[in-house]
């Protein structure tokens, strides 16, 4: 079983302010470093129990794919120690280890001797490699005439063809078409179940909510949290919006979910209603139900232009439906401090049954990564039941419509007399 040990880890790559004084540093290693030290990674501590799946995030130049490559072994940590049990395959810069010159096949074969495979176990796997990258006769021509998705296919089937006790991803699955990407994180989720402990980097929220038991954020070089993925991903949604005078805060809600709530403040959400059609406050919903959504807003200082926007999330904090007012037209310009404004949003409830958040935010545009006023995860939490309509599966009523038609079998075709 794979487990993974990491602390007190640094990287740092050493600057030198003219290209003549790394030449002095070496002519006279006794005078004195020439040098001064630029750090990636910085005190970084976690461990990963066997079978577990934590997600790595954080913004562009946080260390995350120094990180991995350290675990990796591509990469000598400047401080600290990483101890990891099992056997790892590793799957980090796009191609990483392929000759441009040399066929896929030939990569194939080079790539599985670096995992530790021999000759005859590649050739074993190589039917199953070549199924699953499902590149055709590609597989016979030099790599460098590949598509990034195409490399992308080749690495992903040769790191999974032997099911790992270590399996680490970086952004790499981000690239080639929707297809594969579904068909790797299948198999990913197949390794899940078998036991494999899996790091993986990914910007997607959704993949980090549904794959990982946990999640880590980098800020900086150093772990800024690391805890439940839907708390850490609403917190790492929280710093993209940060700007000058935006906080962001956590609350402790009651049943254990943490809240995390960001913004510059011009503008904060006052009051939060689900209501049914006669204005009564709901907290259990029916499939199919009619609702409304009201939301009542208070501006505190001036704001030139305001958009309101919600999103419903189920219990894994998976998205099922947002809108927001700039997609509709419906943006407020103007607006002066005191004013309050309510929201009413009407719909179906065309959920499956189980328990819903909403989470709000006040911007200026399309997305909260421009003046976010106010971000707001658990502003809302609901319950959907379902008395009424068909005993459906899955996270969406449709109400779909059957029409079953039969017709009688053919009459029996008659025999002219003299031909019986």
């Amino acid at each position: 079983m794979g487990k993974i040990c990491v602390n007190g880890l640094g990287k740092a790559y050493k600057h030198y302010p003219t290209r003549w004084s790394r030449l002095r540093e070496w002519l006279w290693p006794f005078s004195g470093p020439r040098h001064s030290l630029h750090w990636i990674l910085q005190g970084v501590e976690f461990e990963i129990s066997p079978g577990e799946a934590v997600g790595i995030v954080g913004v562009n130049g946080a260390g995350k794919s120094t990180l991995l490559k350290m675990i990796a072994g591509t990469t000598q940590p400047t401080t600290g120690d990483i101890r990891i049990e099992g056997r790892v395959a590793a799957l980090l810069e796009l191609g990483m280890g392929f000759h441009p010159e040399f066929t896929g096949r030939q990569n194939v074969f080079m790539a599985g001797q670096l995992l530790g495979l021999a000759v005859e176990e590649i050739q074993a796997m190589m039917p199953e490699v070549e199924q699953f990258a499902e590149i055709g006769d590609a597989i016979d021509q030099p790599v460098r005439t590949y598509s990034s998705g195409m490399q992308m296919r080749l690495a992903f089937s040769v790191a999974t063809a032997r099911r790992p006790d270590v399996l680490i991803v970086d952004e790499a699955l981000s690239v080639g078409d929707a297809y594969f990407q579904h068909k790797s994180f299948e198999r990913i989720r197949s390794f899940r179940r078998a036991g494999t402990t899996l790091l993986i980097v990914s910007h997607d929220r959704s993949a980090i909510q549904s794959i990982c038991d946990r999640a880590v954020l980098l800020n900086e070089g150093r772990v800024a949290m690391q805890g439940h993925p839907e708390a850490v991903m609403d917190y790492y949604n929280a710093l993209l919006a940060e700007r000058e005078r935006i906080t962001v805060r956590q609350e402790m809600l009651a049943d254990g979910n943490v809240r995390t709530i960001s913004g510059s403040g011009e503008a904060g959400i006052a009051d939060v209603r689900l209501l049914d059609e006669q204005g009564r406050p709901l907290e259990v919903v029916e499939v199919g139900q009619l609702v409304e959504l009201e939301v009542k807003v208070e501006i505190r200082q001036p704001v030139d232009r305001l958009v309101l926007g919600f999103m419903i999330k189920d219990r894994f904090g998976q998205p099922m439906y947002g809108i927001n007012t700039h997609r509709v037209d419906q943006p407020l310009d103007g607006l002066v401090a005191g004013e309050r404004i309510t929201y009413r949003f009407a719909f179906p409830m065309r959920l499956g049954k189980g328990n819903y958040s909403v989470a709000f935010c006040l911007s200026r545009l399309d997305s909260h990564l421009d003046r976010n006023y106010e971000w707001r995860d658990y502003g809302l939490v609901f319950h959907v039941i379902n008395l009424r309509q068909e005993d459906f599966v899955g996270c969406s009523w449709l109400d779909a419509r059957t029409t079953i038609s039969r017709s009688a079998s053919a009459s029996p075709v008659s025999v002219p007399e003299g031909l019986s």
